[in-house]
């Protein structure tokens, strides 16, 4: 991993000296990316992203417009972000608070979360989960385990290929789920 060596940035972004971004990874319009983030190989970084300092992000990793990824976030390799996806970083929030902590949060590899989810820190999403549309996560998701609502509750299973797989065998490719 190079700082931004074979890394396409758009003019308009803003990207630390001090991030370092993988080879192929993409970074779109007015996008922010600061100092100590470390960004893997062949990732998208949408318009109006921010990528806070610190922030760790795999490989293949694709977050689309609108995404705030703030300080205490993982993303590992394969992560989907819908737009406008929201993290928290902060169990309780003030404009001052001296004593103030983040909470981590961990999005394990090819998990997906749908547009406009939110994901409350100190929650992790398993491997290949996915999180619909909308959702609020105020707990933590399993492997392959499909949710969706407010809060956020299991509604099925899917596999890592993302077809619905409630009986533990993908219909589309007959993977078996764990």
């Amino acid at each position: 991993m190079t700082k931004h060596k074979d890394v396409f940035i758009h003019g308009s972004a803003h990207v630390s000296d001090d991030a370092l971004i993988g080879e192929g990874t993409k970074v779109w319009v007015n996008a922010q990316i600061r100092e100590h983030a470390r960004i893997g190989k062949d990732c998208v970084v949408g318009k109006d992203a921010y990528v806070d300092h610190g922030v760790e992000i795999g490989d293949n990793v694709k977050i689309q417009n609108g995404v705030s990824v703030f300080s205490g976030v993982t993303l590992e390799d394969d992560v989907f972000v819908g737009p406008n996806a929201a993290f928290t970083n902060d169990h309780n929030p003030r404009a001052k608070n001296a004593d103030w902590e983040i909470t981590p949060t961990l999005i394990r590899r090819g998990a997906s979360l749908g547009a406009n989810c939110t994901i409350v820190c100190g929650h992790n999403v398993g491997e290949h989960a996915m999180v619909g549309a909308g959702s609020v996560v105020t707990k933590d998701v399993a492997p392959y385990d499909l949710v969706a609502g407010n809060p956020a509750l299991r509604i099925g299973r899917v596999c890592k290929c993302g077809a619905r797989a409630d009986d533990g065998v993908c219909p589309e490719c007959g993977y078996e789920l764990p």
